[in-house]
């Protein structure tokens, strides 16, 4: 069984989404010992003694927050389908590289697609929850 129907289905954590199943668009992103990893690729079993975090998981966590509040001063979301992934993705890189270049933030957020093409709003967040002045 996969990962990510195990947290749904089996934990009832609702936070990871199903997108498409190959790992291909990022909804199901988890943490994996702090990486950002598919959810949907990865056996329950091969999980092991590694901690899991999920969306529902970053609540109190600092550097969640100030993404949390970067996502909603700038209204980033439309359906929000994809949120969980592209925060979880944000949050392992900024974890990673607290002033992220603009080419370190596409390139980490590249494997995640929002059908909706909020990608600059996306880029836009995560520079203000960096910290960083706008170029």
């Amino acid at each position: 069984m996969p990962l990510l129907w195990a947290l749904r289905q089996e934990l009832g954590l609702s936070g990871v989404k199903f997108g498409c199943g190959a790992g291909l668009c990022g909804a199901c992103t988890v943490h994996l010992d702090g990486s950002p990893v598919r959810s949907c690729l990865l056996p329950v079993g091969d999980v092991g003694s590694s901690k899991v975090t999920t969306l529902e998981g970053l609540q109190d966590d600092p550097l969640a927050e100030k993404l949390f509040d970067a996502w909603l001063e700038i209204d980033v979301m439309q359906c929000g389908y994809c949120q969980a992934g592209q925060i979880m993705t944000a949050h392992a890189l900024l974890a990673d590289n607290p002033k992220p270049s603009a080419g370190e933030v596409d390139a980490a957020m590249e494997g995640n697609i929002c059908r909706c093409g909020t990608y600059p709003r996306i880029r836009e967040a995560i520079r203000i929850a960096s910290g960083q002045e706008k170029a």
